[in-house]
């Protein structure tokens, strides 16, 4: 039996059945049992202390939850948000159980790539220093003021509403083909909820989805302890 897996799911909705169901497929894929609870956290409530970078009040929101997911049965805890990672330090220091982080999953991702200029769309805390600008080594771009204001209303209101519009898929494609012209070799989609837009289009532009690369390392957390235990 390998690791039991344990989400902060809810934050939003549609990202949470996107990790879900990715994590049952790569299981499936790979003929290993998944063992796997998933914990609803609030939303709105995330994203007021987003808002308010109230990361210690954020942390410990996510600790008692983790709380519950270890009574429950979990070995590890993971964020099925990135803007959810802005307390991601904070969270770590409290969890009862060790936190898979999606951050470092991205880094190792853009190092096997070598890629080094890349663009970012998400909420506004991820397109900001408190997430993707600190990473060293990497020429970090993010949309200009006025197109990085409107991805950011636009990101949330798809994240509520677990769906994207036609015209929300075409404005954050545009995004993207800005950061490319801007020099970004890679464009991040750095919100669990961006697949909604982009859902494996071609839209002329590479880009890297968080999500998938969070899933993936969660999917290798349990296999690599299916296969030692």
């Amino acid at each position: 039996m390998g690791v039991h897996l344990g989400l902060i799911g809810g934050i939003g909705p549609a990202a949470t059945e996107y990790y879900y169901r990715q994590l049952v497929a790569s299981h499936t894929r790979a003929g290993h049992r998944l063992e796997l609870t998933i914990a609803h956290a609030d939303v709105n409530e995330l994203l007021q202390n987003l808002r308010m970078d109230a990361r210690q009040v954020q942390a410990h929101i996510f600790r008692d939850i983790a709380y519950r997911l270890q009574a429950g049965g979990a070995d590890v805890v993971a964020i099925t948000s990135i803007a959810g990672h802005f307390c991601l330090r904070e969270f770590e220091a409290v969890s009862p159980i060790p936190v898979v982080d999606a951050l470092d999953a991205i880094r190792h991702e853009l190092l096997r790539r070598s890629v080094r200029t890349v663009g970012v769309l998400g909420t506004e805390a991820a397109m900001t220093s408190q997430l993707f600008g600190g990473l060293e080594g990497f020429d970090v771009r993010v949309p200009a003021a006025e197109m990085a204001g409107r991805t950011d209303r636009e990101y949330v209101t798809m994240a509520r509403t677990g769906r994207a519009s036609d015209a929300q898929r075409a404005f954050f494609i545009e995004a993207g083909h800005a950061l490319h012209e801007a020099g970004a070799e890679v464009v991040l989609l750095a919100g669990t909820d961006l697949f909604l837009a982009f859902d494996g289009r071609d839209c002329g532009v590479t880009t890297l989805d968080c999500a998938a690369i969070h899933v993936n390392a969660l999917t290798a957390v349990s296999m690599s302890s299916a296969s030692s235990t």
